[in-house]
């Protein structure tokens, strides 16, 4: 429900300032791939064997079912649009997750983060452009367990069953060069920072780094 209210916005965001995009003759639309990093938090997580089975448990010799949890990492996609507003200043949005579901001790998890952003450009020209972001958004990690049954040893099935997720306020910062390899189709390196509040529940840390390469296209006129 909450990504569907995201989605709703983005919309509504894209209708009421469409027209003044539009006036402006610029703004664009990309697919990214990156990742972001935060360090693990030390604390662990008991496997089935155990009888604390998905309890809180600290990784240690004392606790040999215990698994601990990850540091945050691995290949992010995205997707993201912006427009400008004026000649210089405009908005944008953006959504980055993770394609596959890495294992967080017993479990998998998925991490996502939105945010919605004011943009801004200083250097602009037909070959590149400087773009500098500031927002703010959410994070969401979603938790799940593939419990596996059998039928004798003839048949098994693995089904994947959602443990619930965590959501949290952050706050983005981004800053990329956006480059012309036709007039229209731009690469564009960035690297992003966020902070997430209370994220040290999850991981090691608030403060998250990382970097996507965005592939777009333009709809300006250079």
């Amino acid at each position: 429900m909450k990504r569907i209210y995201c989605y709703l916005t983005v919309l509504a965001l894209a209708l009421l300032c469409g027209p003044l995009m539009r006036a402006q003759g610029i703004g664009d639309v990309s697919l990214g791939f990156g990742t972001f990093h935060d360090s693990a938090n030390g604390l662990g997580i008991d496997n089935v064997n155990s009888v604390n089975a998905f309890g809180a448990c600290t990784p240690g010799p004392a606790d040999p079912y215990c698994d601990g949890d990850p540091a945050l990492n691995g290949l992010f996609m995205g997707i993201q649009g912006d427009g400008m507003l004026f000649h210089h200043i405009g908005i944008g949005g953006e959504w980055t997750f993770q394609p596959s579901k890495p294992g967080y001790g017993p479990l998998q998890y998925r991490e996502s983060f939105y945010d919605f952003n004011g943009v801004y450009e200083p250097i602009s020209n037909k070959h590149y452009i400087v773009q500098l972001q500031g927002g703010i958004g959410g994070a969401k990690t979603g938790f799940s367990f593939n419990d596996t049954s059998c039928v004798g040893v003839a048949v098994c099935t693995t089904e994947e069953e959602s443990v619930g997720s965590e959501s949290h306020f952050q706050q983005h910062l981004g800053a990329g060069v956006e480059i012309f390899l036709t007039q229209h189709i731009f690469v564009r390196p960035e690297f992003d920072y966020h902070h997430v509040d209370g994220f040290s529940a999850q991981f090691g840390r608030d403060s998250v780094l990382g970097g996507m390469v965005w592939i777009g296209y333009n709809f300006g006129s250079k």
